[in-house]
């Protein structure tokens, strides 16, 4: 394959988050009709080919009735305001931050974390990345060090550490010198094993420590903790599904070990001081060429829900190395089956990827945890809801793919707080046992938490797949959600609870309707309730184009309970957009698109930050960071939604009840970050004061036409001048030295 012809690989590359690998008959139109009784009339011949959603307000009171049903009154944080000026939308190359605070860059890609390794050249010649920054920098979390140095203190804010996730190494190929050789899931050809290997170091997560100099923070480059996780590095499989057969590969027959982490994209952590770092579209990475026939049907069924083709070399091609002295290290890409027994090849290798992995910051030396009992899916992250002493630890998961179910799970041993000065022995006590639950998301405003377990008969007597223990149920958790009836969403993806009241929230960021998405193939919902049509150049996008934040409280506050109502906190919307469109009410100052990163300040309680990763308003506006203040599930009302031209409904209206939050003002939601051209905006913490916060900025440049010629990048950032484009983790200060935001 040509070096120069990037653009036409990466055309060939999955981007799963875009593919619908869900073929259950969950949400059938025949049960919306059902449930939500909705309206079905005519569309005239000769009109417009599509009209946007028309909303009616019906003033029923949902609040009252959610509370109701709870039981529990929820509180808002009224005291705080935002006190920054919005920062206007932009297209030009640069980072821009409110008038009064300063953003300066921390890390970025191929930067040394020690201080006897050379400064990264940014022209493809450095190849020790297992000594340097990763690539695609995502979720990220702060833990603070303790006075000596040797410990976690969650209130230490002058030494802390970072633990940064790598999603993935850049596509475009910015860390060769020439570009990537014989790449892509379609090249059949030998790949230098250099390359190979850079790639791989340069995914997975990154520990370093920071220390605080002047109001701002610096990386210490001789700190023992710096170090590397990486898609080559050991970890363990914990949990129920450790020693199945449905794990054993030749690297680990036993089914007890596995090599690296990859895709890692949101994140968690624990309140014993660990990291919980997610794999999210791990499954585009295997090579396999083989026809259906050589697997069972088990298998096989397994392959197509989560997306493994069988004529794909996969996204990078890794399993193909030039003659080098360890094959192994590159055959454990290959999922095919290629020996007489299981642990005798990799055909089990993507069942080893798509975990909650648990790392140790403060431990270079101990091996991550796959946690197995959290289930296996595109994880986008693992948000915690708080510990409370004597009840059962709680983690809100996002599964992110169009047409996929929210998770929890809780864990079966009740939360002693003595347990946060255990570290990993506390994760093996709390998260390798416990229940796995799917959401279904009524629509008359309230939801159910579906247990993922054989004791289920929904999964004990499925038709279309039939599980083997409860290993098999957690392995394919997309499967035992399938079956149990959960309800698909456009787009899971991060998620957070509210430390003021317990309303949890997850952001939704699109379902497009050119990928078989709402109202093509999958009905609207109450929860996921738009289509309408939007234009960005010649092209016009149809389906849940901006996207939307949906939002629960769990029965009795209780959130190991198995029962919520919920109402969507925002649409995301363009400010001209028609009212019937633009349902939160946006305008100039808080307009977005594609909601991703979702995450509460601790230092702030009350302060939401939403983060955005678009591709439909962006001739508009280059992908930005909000600052929001929101209230309480049920603080809106009753709306009822007209969709036309809905092609699942034969090209007729359709009428969805859903329930609103708010109306979102500028007083409430306001942009305060916009990111330079082609990024993603991902990843946010905090010192323990709210006076600093870190943000990642990922893939400036991602659309740039060449990974050599400085003339087709389509950006600079961070650098400037010719450089190549950097992903980065920024600090961002006030100048008056204040809370950020507020």
């Amino acid at each position: 394959m040509a070096k120069q012809d990037f653009r036409a690989v990466l055309k060939k590359v999955i981007n799963f988050e875009d593919e619908s690998h869900n073929p259950s008959t969950n949400d059938s139109f025949d049960q919306v009709l059902s449930r939500a009784q909705l309206g079905r009339r005519s569309f005239l011949k000769g009109s417009s080919s599509l009209a946007a959603a028309a909303m009616l307000g019906t003033g029923l009171a949902f609040g009252a009735d959610s509370l109701k049903q709870t039981g529990r009154t929820a509180k808002a944080a009224t005291d705080l305001r935002l006190s920054f000026s919005p920062v206007a939308k932009s297209t030009a190359d640069a980072l821009v931050v409110p008038e009064g605070y300063t953003a300066r860059v921390l890390l970025a890609t191929g930067d040394p974390l020690k201080s006897n390794v050379t400064p990264y050249k940014n022209d493809g010649t450095d190849n020790d990345f297992d000594v340097r920054a990763g690539d695609h920098h995502d979720a990220m979390h702060y833990f603070g060090l303790n006075r000596a140095g040797n410990g976690w203190d969650p209130s230490g804010s002058e030494r802390a550490l970072l633990a940064i996730n790598h999603e993935v190494c850049e596509d475009l190929g910015f860390v060769h010198p020439n570009g990537p050789t014989n790449y892509g899931p379609e090249s059949t050809e030998a790949r230098p094993a250099i390359e190979i290997d850079k790639e791989v170091a340069a995914h997975g997560v990154t520990v370093v420590e920071v220390v605080k100099q002047g109001g701002t923070y610096v990386v210490n480059r001789d700190s023992r903790y710096n170090h590397r996780v990486t898609a080559a590095t050991p970890c363990q499989i914990s949990g129920p599904a450790s020693r199945s057969p449905m794990m054993a590969t030749a690297f680990s027959p036993s089914g007890e070990q596995t090599r690296g982490t990859l895709n890692n994209c949101a994140n968690g952590y624990t309140p014993w001081g660990t990291y919980l770092t997610c794999e999210e579209n791990w499954a585009g990475y295997f090579n396999r060429r083989e026809d259906d026939s050589a697997r069972t049907a088990k298998e096989v069924a397994s392959f197509k829900r989560y997306g493994v083709g069988n004529e794909t070399s996969g996204r990078y091609n890794w399993s193909r190395a030039e003659a080098t002295g360890n094959a192994d290290l590159y055959q454990r890409w290959d999922a095919s089956k290629t020996a007489s027994r299981a642990n005798q090849d990799y055909r089990n290798v993507a069942n080893t990827f798509g975990w909650v992995v648990e790392i140790d910051p403060f431990n270079p030396s101990a091996m991550p945890q796959k946690r197995t009992a959290i289930g296996r899916f595109a994880h986008e992250g693992c948000w915690p809801a708080a510990a409370v002493a004597g009840q059962p630890l709680v983690f809100y998961s996002g599964d992110d793919a169009r047409n996929e179910y929210t998770y929890k799970f809780v864990s079966a041993a009740k939360w002693d707080p003595q347990d946060a000065s255990r570290g990993m022995a506390a994760g093996n006590k709390y998260l390798d046992a416990g229940t796995l639950y799917a959401a279904k998301f009524n629509d008359d405003g309230t939801g159910e938490w579906l247990p993922l377990t054989l004791a289920n008969p929904a999964i004990a007597n499925y038709a279309d797949y039939d599980f083997a223990d409860e290993a098999d149920v957690l392995i394919n958790a997309r499967i035992a959600a399938d079956a149990a009836g959960a309800t698909k969403m456009d787009r899971p993806e991060w998620g957070g609870v509210n430390p003021v009241n317990g309303d949890v929230y997850l952001t939704l960021t699109n379902n497009v309707s050119s990928s078989g998405g709402r109202g093509v193939k999958t009905p609207l919902n109450a929860a996921n309730p738009r289509y309408y049509a939007e234009a960005k150049g010649e092209t016009i996008n149809k389906g849940n184009v901006n996207g939307h934040v949906i939002r629960w409280r769990e029965a009795e506050g209780n959130h190991a309970a198995t029962s919520f109502t919920w109402d969507v906190y925002l649409f995301g919307a363009q400010a001209d957009a028609a009212p019937d469109v633009n349902l939160s009410g946006l305008s100039d100052e808080n307009d977005f698109s594609s909601p991703d990163g979702l995450w509460f300040s601790e230092a702030v309680p009350g302060l939401l930050w939403l983060q955005t990763d678009d591709g439909y308003y962006t001739d508009t506006t280059n992908c930005m960071m909000l600052a929001a203040l929101p209230g309480t599930v049920g603080d809106g009302g009753e709306k009822m939604v007209t969709s036309k031209a809905v092609p699942i409904n034969s090209d007729g209206d359709q009428q969805v009840k859903t329930y609103m939050g708010q109306a979102a003002s500028p007083q409430v939601l306001s942009r305060f970050l916009v990111g330079p051209r082609d990024c993603e905006i991902t990843g946010i913490t905090e010192s323990p004061d709210g006076t600093v916060i870190f943000v990642n900025i990922q893939h400036p440049g991602e659309n740039s036409e060449s990974a050599t010629d400085p003339t087709q990048f389509t950006s600079h950032w961070p650098d400037g001048g010719n450089a190549r484009p950097r992903s980065a983790t920024v600090v961002i200060t006030r100048n008056d030295g204040g809370k950020i935001a507020v």
